[in-house]
């Protein structure tokens, strides 16, 4: 075949001109055999039985920015169109542990997602939302022991049983190393933070999912699906070897993980890339000691992917989410997040998320997709590709492994430098040509934007830091000292931080003074 006529999935891996029985000899073994039901080890096919005919995927808008009164009105007006499940954006202060008042915080306070400060603002977020009766995902991460405990408080305010409480921190701190950038503290102790939690879990809000590994992120920053199931699951490996240090039981806290994926334009890779990640997952687990077939299940959210959004003609841009939507569908992903059309030039207007939540519930409703259990399963193509991305990324495991895994690979830089050379690639794809963007670098035309944007105030620093003045002038402040004094000694000493920092929020201090306090203990991450 002549190097023009060759062609890759975006990983590199070659595509044939056509796939025959040939190209799945081994498959054939496996067809026959009752591993290859879906719900059955290793969930190649999907984690349960019947999948969606059983109960579609959670459809959840990720959703928060401006002041916990606007993202309020926005979680009920996405609750009245359609949604099943509550995705909750923050601003870049609360995710790096500053209150909106700090120095830091000016110019970004309610910017990319809401501002949160204090169990007041949480309060107010969820006005009228009970909290028993919705599922929730928070994407935060160096933050997400405090987001946590506001929550649980808040909870326990409403009079809610803990143990019924459902919901997902991300909580995944290794990626923020590799790809993202909203760190605190340095690896050892956000790994000691994040095992706490694990273990705190457990007990207060067992069905609490205590982490969602994030692959999200590393592919947004340019990784290939290849690189993003491969570093994901390597640091899965990484929390799950921490856990297990610390004494907790594979058996229970492995039910309570879950992951988070992106979902780019190359439909067929993107299904098999989760078909293959769920079953290397379940292999990672039962090779770690797992026996509990709950706890080999790799259970994730998918959102469809942002960088892929363009801001030269932002319509096709509905398009671009649909087909990713059908990838994650076809993939089997437990939730999903559609982007809104919009998202290249702002955060999305109402209009744009209720077309973005249509797209779900018409591929739910209306395309098939969801009505039998992993449709493309045997075709000769998806299960050749899910072998290959199985294959190539088990090579790059192998590697993080022999370099001491994720930590260790991340502080020698080498997923931080696959990444890039693989966006710089990509990139380079683009300018040449060889990848066309379609309205980017080829069938461009001349536009005038009329698409509305949605702008956010930027008075809401000003806002916010009169909530704090009257928060901290009303509240008990001997007893905020002595509760920070308690997590200051319990940080030195080992103990689990979960039950005083939940004390702590109870108490008023604010999510900036509960970090800070951290930061004397730990130090901060450069």
């Amino acid at each position: 075949m002549s190097e023009e006529n060759k062609k890759n999935t975006d990983s590199g891996l070659e595509i044939k001109p056509v796939y025959t029985q040939n190209d799945n000899s081994a498959f054939e073994n496996t067809i026959k055999s009752e591993d290859y039901l879906p719900g059955n080890f290793p969930f190649t096919r999907g984690v349960q039985s019947s999948m969606y005919r059983g109960k579609l995927w959670t459809m959840r808008q990720y959703a928060g920015f401006s002041t916990a009164e606007e993202s309020n009105k926005r979680y009920h007006y996405l609750l009245s169109q359609g949604v099943s499940g509550l995705s909750v954006a923050f601003d870049l202060p609360t995710q790096i542990g500053y209150d909106s008042d700090h120095a830091l915080a000016e110019g970004e306070v309610g910017k990319v997602g809401v501002a949160i400060d204090s169990i007041e603002d949480i309060q107010t977020l969820f006005d009228g939302i009970k909290l028993d009766q919705v599922s929730t995902s928070m994407t935060i991460n160096a933050t997400g022991f405090i987001l946590l405990a506001f929550y649980v408080a808040l909870a326990k305010q409403q009079g809610a049983d803990l143990k019924k409480i459902s919901g997902t921190i991300q909580n995944d701190i290794l990626k923020e190393y590799a790809a993202r950038g909203t760190y605190i503290y340095p690896p050892k102790p956000s790994m000691r933070i994040i095992t706490d939690i694990f273990e705190w879990c457990s007990k207060e809000v067992p069905k609490w999912n205590t982490i969602s590994i994030s692959g999200y992120h590393i592919r947004e920053a340019g990784s290939t699906a290849v690189q993003e199931i491969a570093f994901t699951l390597a640091n899965g490996k990484a929390y799950v070897e921490a856990a297990q240090k610390k004494g907790l039981d594979i058996n229970v806290f492995g039910k309570r993980l879950s992951f988070f994926f992106n979902a780019h334009n190359n439909l067929f890779e993107e299904v098999a890339k989760f078909r293959a990640a769920r079953k290397m997952w379940a292999q990672i687990m039962k090779d770690l000691g797992a026996t509990d077939p709950k706890a080999m299940m790799l259970r994730f959210h998918t959102q469809t992917g942002g960088s892929t959004l363009t801001a030269q003609q932002p319509l096709n841009n509905i398009s671009r989410v649909t087909i990713q939507s059908l990838a994650a569908v076809l993939g089997g992903t437990q939730s999903l997040h559609t982007n809104g059309y919009d998202e290249a030039l702002s955060l999305p207007t109402e209009e744009a998320a209720k077309i973005a939540l249509r797209t779900q519930q018409i591929i739910a409703f209306e395309s098939g997709a969801p009505d039998t259990a992993d449709p493309l399963a045997g075709s000769f193509f998806i299960e050749s590709l899910t072998n290959e991305i199985e294959q190539a990324a088990y090579k790059l495991i192998g590697k993080i492994d022999a370099m001491g895994g994720s930590v260790s690979a991340i502080e020698q830089g080498f997923i931080q430098d696959e990444i890039a050379r693989s966006a710089y690639e990509y990139q380079r794809n683009i300018e040449s040509g060889n990848k066309i963007i379609v309205g980017v670098n080829k069938f461009q035309s001349e536009e005038e934007t009329t698409i509305p944007i949605l702008k956010v105030d930027d008075n809401i620093r000003n806002i916010q830091t009169e909530k704090l003045q009257q928060l901290r002038k009303n509240r008990n402040h001997s007893k905020c000292d002595q509760v920070l004094q308690e997590l200051n000694d319990k940080a030195n000493s080992g103990e689990n931080i979960m039950p005083t920092v939940v004390e702590a929020v109870e108490n008023k201090c604010t999510l900036g003074e509960i970090a800070d306090t951290l930061r004397e203990i730990y130090g901060e991450y450069k």
